[in-house]
């Protein structure tokens, strides 16, 4: 029966692996989740199977099978529910919830008072990490949705770093010397320790960084369910959790050399403040109507478009796939530009314009353009602010200076999509729309593109 039981996990790994493989592809992503997704059922009913078939306690089945068939309900319907541009808010929770899982895994498994000093250096990380992705996430998730909690004392900082250390000395004095401490109190302490470090983490991160924030959360959820498998032998856990923690510190990594920071500083908490830096003035712009663009889109024959959070709000991609698919009937070349942070999360607007049926032969990374942005006779930004903004080049005093931005100013001619006025999420004014080849179209970028799409279909018939 044993063997049966591997052979069992075995394949649910694979499918693991499978599945990220074909998640590598747009057009074979959904596969790969249902293929990831069945992995996962399996190693469940495995699960379950192993505890009936080993006599576990008829209680703990109840509880076990409960959980399982809740947690399935609630996800579904989260999941459901959720709009596109509430998926980092999402991530935020599933991270919280498998940070959750390892600190209470290692707080009953500390019960038991386990002697190998293997076992509880896993419990021991198992817990600060699990701990730290808990209260770290469930912060990430209410800054995320608006809420304002950032807090950053002289005071605090000295107890985030006193809290670290704490974490990293406790462990260290309870295997060295056994008897100073009962496992089960340093436990607690760890735990508590572990919960109040993700708060001082992450409360005093400014919103311009939150992507990498959610990415390196992710990451130590992954390692923490990795601790969590190695401490009840589990080869799933343990790939699992090495699967979601390495992509995570990869992604962490690519996003850190996209917003232009420190590894180290993410890994401190050290970010660079987003808050903007002095009065909001006035800025002298140009405004453009929808019919003068309409026609002027016709003229041209090669066009960048800069999608950005603000589409993601509008759900306004199928519009641009529409808009796409009229100007190539004129055969004018039309590529999107992605910033690798473009909608506060790395690929959601590929997954957005995907939605769209926009082919990811036309989507083009900032780095594949960034040198070429002159050769576009225009470049339209569609919600997005911060990606674009030319302070991150030119002005030191600035924020957002140091990360890499789309060149969109080098273009001949720039049109900005905009509800308002308004400050983009880094809370930093826009120098982008004075210069002389920038316009502004104001409005709900859906409504903007239903009546720019309306137009070219008159030019056309």
């Amino acid at each position: 029966m044993e063997n049966i039981y591997l052979l069992g996990y075995l394949v649910s790994i694979s499918s693991f692996l499978l599945g990220l493989k074909f998640m590598s592809s747009p057009k074979r992503a959904k596969s790969g989740n249902l293929i990831a997704a069945s992995g996962m059922i399996l190693a469940l009913v495995l699960s379950l199977t192993s505890g009936i078939t080993s006599n576990m306690p008829a209680g703990n089945l109840y509880v076990l099978s409960f959980a399982v068939f809740a947690g399935s309900i609630v996800g579904k319907k989260v999941a459901g529910r959720v709009e596109m541009t509430q998926m980092p808010q999402m991530v935020s929770l599933f991270n919280a919830t498998g940070g959750a899982c390892a600190l209470l895994i290692g707080i009953v498994e500390a019960s038991q008072n386990p002697a190998p000093a293997l076992v509880q250096l896993c419990l021991f990380a198992g817990i600060c990490t699990g701990g730290t992705a808990v209260t770290g996430s469930i912060t990430a998730y209410f800054k995320l949705s608006g809420k304002n909690l950032k807090v950053n004392s002289s005071s605090l900082v000295v107890l985030k770093w006193a809290t670290l250390v704490l974490l990293l000395l406790l462990p260290v004095l309870v295997l060295v010397n056994p008897g100073i401490i009962s496992l089960e109190v340093a436990v607690y302490i760890l735990a508590f320790s572990a919960l109040a470090y993700g708060f001082l983490l992450v409360t005093p991160i400014g919103g311009a960084d939150m992507p990498v924030v959610i990415s390196f959360l992710n990451s130590i959820t992954g390692i923490a369910t990795a601790f969590a498998g190695l401490v009840y032998h589990s080869y799933v856990m343990i790939v699992g959790g090495i699967l979601v923690g390495a992509a995570g510190t990869l992604l962490t990594l690519l996003m850190c050399r996209a917003m232009n920071r420190s590894f180290l500083k993410v890994l401190s908490g050290n970010f660079k403040k987003a808050a903007a830096t002095g009065a909001v003035r006035e800025q002298h712009i140009q405004e453009i109507a929808i019919p003068e663009l309409a026609y002027e889109l016709t003229c041209y024959k090669k066009i960048a478009i800069v999608p950005g959070y603000g589409l993601a709000v509008a759900q306004a991609q199928h519009l641009c796939g529409q808009l796409q698919q009229l100007l190539e009937a004129r055969e004018i070349q039309v590529d999107f530009v992605i910033h690798p942070v473009a909608g506060r999360m790395p690929g959601h607007m590929n997954v957005l314009l995907a939605e769209a049926n926009i082919d990811y032969a036309h989507l083009k990374e900032m780095d594949e353009v960034n040198e070429d942005m002159e050769s576009y006779d225009l470049t339209l930004i569609i919600g997005a602010n911060d990606v674009v903004n030319p302070a991150a080049e030119n002005d030191e005093e600035s924020p957002v200076y140091g990360m890499p931005i789309i060149k969109s100013y080098l273009s001949k001619k720039v049109v900005v999509m905009k509800r308002s006025m308004d400050t983009g999420y880094a809370g930093v004014q826009n120098g982008l729309f004075e210069l002389e080849n920038c316009f502004l179209l104001f409005g709900d970028a859906k409504n903007s593109l239903t009546s720019l799409v309306d137009q070219l279909k008159l030019f056309s018939e």
